[in-house]
């Protein structure tokens, strides 16, 4: 539906998406990622996506549990490609 309209692939779906001036963000993807792909604007890329709900990710940190490693993908016309690991 909407995901799909903007290009996210199905496989990095996630939660809840934001449009910020032109690029899709999908899920819990950390500010400075979104800041970093605002300030470069790479040719081919449509936004980032935190696939799932990694715990430790912006809005999912859990008091006394430890964060699990997540990767954040760069998706576009080409496919997706990784963007920056946390």
């Amino acid at each position: 539906a909407f995901q799909k309209r903007l290009g996210v692939p199905a496989d990095l779906s996630s939660c809840h998406t934001a449009i910020v001036d032109g690029l899709a963000f999908e899920g819990h993807v950390p500010i400075a990622d979104m800041k970093r792909l605002l300030a470069a604007r790479p040719k081919g890329i449509k936004g980032l996506a935190v696939p799932g709900m990694p715990i430790g990710s912006p809005g999912m940190e859990v008091a006394g549990t430890k964060a699990q490693p997540y990767s954040v993908m760069a998706f576009g016309p080409a496919g997706a490609r990784l963007f920056a690991r946390h």
